[in-house]
Order: structure tokens, then C-alpha cells, then sequence
């Protein structure tokens, strides 16, 4: 039987914590241990972890260029951002870079380590990823100025930790945040996975998008 991810006491008495969020901190603390970045934010998804550091960074072309075999929301989250999109031919595996910016989509990699310096890179929890929570992500960065911009972002621009009565919210965000259930699970996963572990494919993964790619672009 697979353990009730509901009954968060449990969870709470087992980690020494009191407040639920504090799972997904600890989550996040333990997923970028795991990876070698200094931070990590968690998100309801990858695509939304994508999304949000499109947001983060700054506009240095209207256009990114991705590989034409990729799965199609990340052409959503290019477009919510503001921008468009360029397709490319380009094999790959495990993960690759939304050109210019230095993002990168590793939803099919997770493995010790994996860190890639300068970058904010986005990770998987879907329930055919390595670390199957059903559906969750991340974001690892090296930037304390990413990770105080994004952990607020991804959460309605609020702060955690604060009631909402008594918080000041300065800037815009967006309803994207791991649940503690989902951190629970996570934390569960984690302590029982790998540090070596294999891509889960690349571009031969995925159809070609180039047939969609004006659509979204007109969108």
C-alpha cells in the first residue's frame, strides 16, 4: 500500500518539523544538495518552473530557440512569457538550453551532481520522471537574487512564512507552489534514490513541433 501523503502530522513528527511549508523547504534544501546548485525552488510542474525563470530573466531577444522535438508546453510557457519561439534541429538527451537565456529544461534528467553552474534548471516530478511525485518541479539555481525573486513568485508573490494579513506583497505572482503533501512524497523518494542515474531520453522522446510552431507564435 502506498503511504498516505494526506496525514501530514506524520510527516511533520518524522522530519522534527511544525509547520507544513517547512517540508517543502526541506524538500527543496534536500533536492539541491542532491543536485550541487546552492538553492531550489519548488513548483507545481516543470513547465511552470520554465515559465517562471522566463519571467525572472531578462529580455535579450524576442525570440528563443529550442529544439523542434521537445514537448509541446514548453512552447506554452514560452509564449505566456512574451516571447516567441524558434524551432531548431537539434538532437538532444536528458536536457537542453532555451537559447539565449541560460535556461534549462532537464526534465528527463535528475541525478547527482547534475548542476549546471550560471543556469536556472528546471526538473520533473511527473510520475514517469525519476522521482515520481505525480506532478511537481523545480527550479536550482546558484543566485540568492533568482531564489528570493522566484520562492515568492511561484507563490502568489507572497511570503511563505508570513500570514497574508501581514504581508507585503511588492511585486507580482503567480498561484504555481508545491504542495506539503507533494513535498512529503518527494522527501519519501529522495532518500531512496541513486546519485548515478540515467537520462530518460531527449528528442526522440517527441514528434516535431514545426507544424504547430506558427500557430503558437500568432497566438
Amino acid at each position: 500500500m502506498f503511504p498516505n501523503y494526506n496525514k501530514i502530522s506524520f510527516y511533520l513528527n518524522k522530519y522534527r518539523k511544525k509547520d507544513p511549508w517547512d517540508l517543502v523547504e526541506l524538500f527543496e534544501k534536500k533536492i539541491a544538495n542532491y543536485s550541487g546548485s546552492k538553492y531550489a525552488v519548488s513548483t507545481d510542474c516543470c513547465t511552470n518552473a520554465i515559465f517562471l525563470c522566463l519571467k525572472y530573466s531578462k529580455k535579450k531577444s524576442s525570440f528563443l530557440t529550442i529544439p523542434e522535438k521537445t514537448y509541446v508546453s514548453v512552447m506554452s510557457a514560452i509564449r505566456m512569457a512574451g516571447y516567441r519561439i524558434k524551432l531548431v534541429k537539434k538532437e538532444w538527451e536528458g536536457s537542453y538550453q532555451l537559447k539565449p537565456l541560460k535556461i534549462v529544461d532537464s526534465a528527463l534528467r535528475f541525478s547527482g551532481n547534475m548542476y549546471i553552474s550560471e543556469t536556472l534548471m528546471c526538473l520533473s516530478f511527473h510520475h514517469r520522471k525519476h522521482l515520481p511525485i505525480g506532478r511537481g518541479g523545480m527550479i536550482l539555481t546558484n543566485s540568492f537574487k533568482a531564489y528570493n525573486w522566484l520562492i515568492k513568485a511561484r507563490y502568489d508573490g507572497r511570503d511563505m512564512n508570513k500570514n497574508f494579513s501581514k504581508d507585503k506583497i511588492k511585486s507580482v505572482g503567480w498561484h504555481m507552489y508545491m504542495t506539503p503533501e507533494q513535498a512529503a512524497k518527494g522527501l519519501d523518494l529522495l532518500s531512496k534514490i541513486s546519485k548515478n542515474n540515467k537520462d530518460l531520453g531527449g528528442s526522440d522522446n517527441y514528434k516535431s513541433l514545426k507544424s504547430l510552431v506558427n500557430v503558437y507564435n500568432k497566438f
